[in-house]
């Protein structure tokens, strides 16, 4: 029966090299690449991907079933002018559910045509089969290897051929006489032998001009992923890490045996598949004893010398960044270790300018890292991730968060647990508990602050870089400078580029060794309080979310500052009118000759818009002579002075006026004391008066 197929009721397979040659509301067919904390990644052709971004699932990311390699259906929802591709999810994920097929082709004749459904492979991408002949002589055996037999019974045999000795060894090519065949392929006298010690091992550093050669490589394994398709082996050596596909049968788990921490030998073809080098596995196997001690030395020997820079990247001469330099080399040699480890990275900052400028610095010193180590093309998306905190304590909530996720890759990906990098948070007791879950599960700990800082930290995380913990006054430095020092250190390749960062982080009196830096690279500051104004805006919105793109344009791509005045001209108009309806809100007091301006933030400020509390506390120092403002929620209040002020100090204080209220210090670097609503105001009372008694 004839009928007229409309687009959305047939899958297409593209077969172009473009993304905008992708037609926006279609169907396609696309293999997955891998997955992000924010959606997956799916090959729509080789060189053409997309992202299917969570927001789109009609279900919880983790719950979703799929594997790289696997066969799925998207719908294409929009190609941005910058070639990313947004994909849209598809409740049809068979190619029977959909009323036809037809092939895509921009650049060819075959565009139009229909697809038979017996065309249609729905197994996930091909892949070369061992012969059992190559894995017997690769593994020294005189019988069926473990994979060869298998292989072998895998291997499809058209029903209409059959070997006989009238037929010719290839398709166009007749026999003679003088040529002798078995299963009818020549062979000579001169063809090489296999055995096990043909092969001369190479480094992974080199398969880039062996593309096509039989190579022998030893390293470790550091991933393994299990396809619809083929098993992928991630093998790490002394120079790099590459994919290596060993397959048995469509899904099947090949060398099971074989896991993450292996240390291994393995003889495969490189080939490149979607432009991206690949070692299609003849034989693998795990070497024991001295073999395997040979290699970890290697490796071990090369990381060291390769993750530890031999010195600090500074920006300016600053004495407290002089006073933690070695603390400094020590966190960039952490750091890029992980990187050589194929272990995953894992920022935790707060969701302040401050916060975004150190962990944009050290994103910009390790995405390059990453790109150099790993072929695959999302790499950067699975070995580095941001995720902002919406407070300055990195609490239990937080930590949950994390090993949930941690544990989660590690059973779904065979990911190594990964490096947290905890920076402008973490650095006092109050965030003990969730540094202790991630200690329990040996996950790697390293803070970073600039500010306050106790030296109890020092037993719950791997390493500490702190100016007060080395004795130093560090009030005239920013978490984000020093993060930008830290990770110009990491990767000194950037440094330039992170010139301007530190200039961005302060609200206030900045160094001016930072201010002519930032104008030497076309800075000035009018330009620097645009971008802290902008990032402190996007920062409130979804606060748990990184905004990779956008923080990376308005940093570092924003050359005219057209993004970034956009941006902080919002900033702007929401600060003002919230200080605006604050100021003739404010509860005026006298403590001991010193003048306390309290603010009821739940009755007085828009709770679900800009600016948040924090950040509109701040704003009221800077504009007010207060001694002291307090601003008070329903169980919590904030504490902002003009010296420095100990929060611990006053919440214990307070505690003992009014020993009833559940007084207690929520996050010092905050100034957050937390109490029991129904005794809120005895609390405030409480809190002010020993505030006030601190600071006469």
């Amino acid at each position: 029966m004839d009928w007229i197929t409309h687009e959305e009721d047939v899958w297409f397979d593209f077969r172009g090299s473009s993304p905008d040659q992708l037609v926006s509301g279609r169907y396609y067919k696309g293999t997955v690449d891998g997955f992000a904390d924010f959606g997956v990644f799916v090959d729509l052709s080789p060189g053409v991907t997309g992202l299917l971004h969570r927001s789109e699932l009609d279900r919880r990311l983790e719950s979703l079933d799929w594997e790289p390699g696997d066969t799925v259906f998207v719908q294409v929802k929009n190609v941005r002018d910058n070639g990313n591709v947004d994909l849209a999810w598809s409740i049809r994920q068979s190619g029977n559910e959909f009323r036809g097929a037809q092939i895509h082709d921009p650049d060819g004749d075959a565009d139009g045509e229909p697809i038979d459904s017996s065309d249609d492979d729905d197994d996930g991408p091909v892949r070369k089969t061992p012969t059992p002949d190559r894995e017997q002589a690769l593994n020294g055996d005189d019988g069926e290897s473990e994979r060869g037999g298998e292989a072998a019974a895998a291997e499809p045999t058209p029903d209409d051929e059959s070997a006989t000795d009238d037929e010719p060894t290839t398709d166009n090519e007749p026999t003679t006489d003088n040529e002798p065949t078995t299963d009818n392929e020549p062979t000579t006298d001169n063809e090489p032998t296999t055995d096990d010690n043909d092969l001369a091992r190479v480094d992974v550093g080199t398969l880039e001009d062996r593309v096509g050669d039989v190579v022998r490589l030893e390293g470790e394994i550091v991933g393994v992923r299990q396809t619809s398709g083929p098993t992928v082996f991630e093998l790490r050596d002394a120079s790099g890490v590459v994919d290596c596909a060993a397959f048995v049968e469509a899904g099947v788990r090949a060398y099971p045996d074989v896991e993450v921490g292996s240390v291994v030998r393995l003889d495969g073809e490189v080939e490149l598949r979607y432009d991206e080098l690949q070692v299609e596995t003849e034989a693998l196997s795990v070497l024991e004893d001295d073999e395997a001690a040979t290699v970890e030395r290697r490796l071990a020997d090369a990381l060291t010398a390769e993750a530890r820079p031999d010195d600090v990247t500074p920006l300016v001469d600053h004495d407290a960044v002089d006073a933690v330099a070695d603390d400094l080399v020590d966190a960039a040699e952490t750091i890029r270790r992980a990187v050589l480890e194929s272990r995953p990275v894992v920022v935790r900052h707060s969701a302040t300018a401050d916060g975004y400028v150190a962990g944009a610095a050290i994103e910009r010193a390790v995405l390059p890292l990453i790109r150099e180590e790993y072929a695959a093309a999302d790499a950067e998306y699975h070995y580095f991730t941001r995720r902002p905190l919406e407070e300055s304590v990195y609490d239990m909530d937080d930590a949950t968060n994390d090993v949930t996720r941690m544990l989660q890759d590690r059973d779904r990906h065979d990911e190594k647990l990964p490096l947290v990098l905890l920076v402008g948070t973490g650095s006092t007791v109050e965030s003990s508990d969730g540094l202790g879950l991630l200690g329990i599960y040996g996950a790697r700990r390293v803070v970073i602050d600039a500010e306050v800082a106790d030296a109890a930290v020092a037993e719950d995380c791997d390493a500490i870089v702190n100016p007060g913990l080395a004795g130093v006054d560090a009030a005239d430095l920013s978490t984000g400078t020093l993060a930008a020092t830290l990770a110009a250190t990491v990767n000194p390749a950037v440094r330039d580029d992170l010139s301007h960062l530190p200039a961005v982080s302060y609200w206030e009196d900045t160094p001016d060794a930072y201010v002519d830096l930032a104008s030497e690279a076309g800075y000035d500051a009018d330009r620097t309080r645009e971008l802290r104004e902008a990032i402190a805006l996007e920062a409130y919105y979804q606060s748990y979310e990184d905004k990779r793109e956008l923080i990376t344009d308005l940093l570092f791509d924003d050359d005219a500052g057209g993004l970034a005045g956009h941006v902080s001209e919002q900033f702007r108009q929401k600060l003002d009118a919230e200080v605006e309806t604050a100021t003739a809100n404010l509860d005026a007091r006298d403590e001991d000759g010193l003048t306390v301006e309290v603010l009821d933030t739940d009755a007085y400020t828009h709770r679900f818009d800009f600016p948040p509390t924090g950040l509109l506390l701040d704003e009221l120092r800077r504009r007010r002579d207060a001694d002291l403002i307090v601003g008070v929620g329903t169980d919590e209040c904030y504490l902002r002075a003009t010296s420095d002020l100990d929060v611990r100090g006053v919440a214990s204080d307070a505690a003992e006026r009014a020993d009833d209220a559940g007084i207690t210090a929520a996050s010092i670097r905050d100034g957050r004391v937390e109490f029991l609503s129904g005794r809120r105001d005895a609390a405030v009372d409480a809190v002010v008066a020993a505030a006030a008694e601190r600071l006469a």
